[in-house]
């Protein structure tokens, strides 16, 4: 190899060595960007439970009925294998059974109640979860909603009323 080539793949590597050093230390700022971290927990079960939760409430935030009683399906079934799961499940069982997409939500903020205990019990190895809570949902009596995501995405009004809400609580 020439002077020339070995010169230009040092830099090169120099080059990206910096780069990388510099997208390190912007890894918590880029999270903001659109990037975020997902939380994980010690207990798998637990971590495979929650991700059917935010699968769920997504679905409720989109009002996609039909993707809502599939989420909240997977979630009753991961249940089982939760210590002390079983209220959760017998309300992700009422999510499912729920023959409006009203009727759906007000399952799940029973169901979301739930899951925020199980959560709180539970230790996360990374990331945050965040307590969210709407004034106006349940018919003005209020309900929670976990979520992986500081920004609010209500899934008690979808697209009506889609920011309305605040963080309570940040679990980690």
């Amino acid at each position: 190899m020439s002077k020339k080539t070995i010169v230009v793949m040092a830099m090169a590597l120099v080059s990206y060595g910096a780069f990388a050093q510099h997208d390190h230390g912007n890894h918590d700022d880029q999270k903001g960007m659109g990037q975020k971290m997902e939380p994980m927990f010690k207990d798998k079960d637990l971590g495979i439970a929650y991700g059917h939760y935010i699968h769920l409430k997504e679905a409720l935030v989109a009002s996609q009925m039909n993707e809502v009683r599939k989420a909240a399906t997977k979630l009753e079934a991961s249940l089982v294998s939760v210590d002390s799961g079983q209220e959760a499940k017998a309300e992700a069982a009422n999510v499912v059974s729920a023959a409006t997409l009203d009727g759906q939500r007000k399952a799940f903020a029973s169901l979301s109640n739930e899951m925020s205990t199980l959560v709180k019990g539970g230790e996360l190895s990374m990331g945050e979860i965040y307590l969210e809570y709407c004034p106006m949902a349940n018919e003005n009596t209020g309900a929670y909603w976990l979520s992986s995501e500081k920004e609010i995405k209500n899934p008690y009004f979808g697209d009506k009323m889609l920011k309305c809400g605040s963080v309570k609580e940040t679990i980690n």
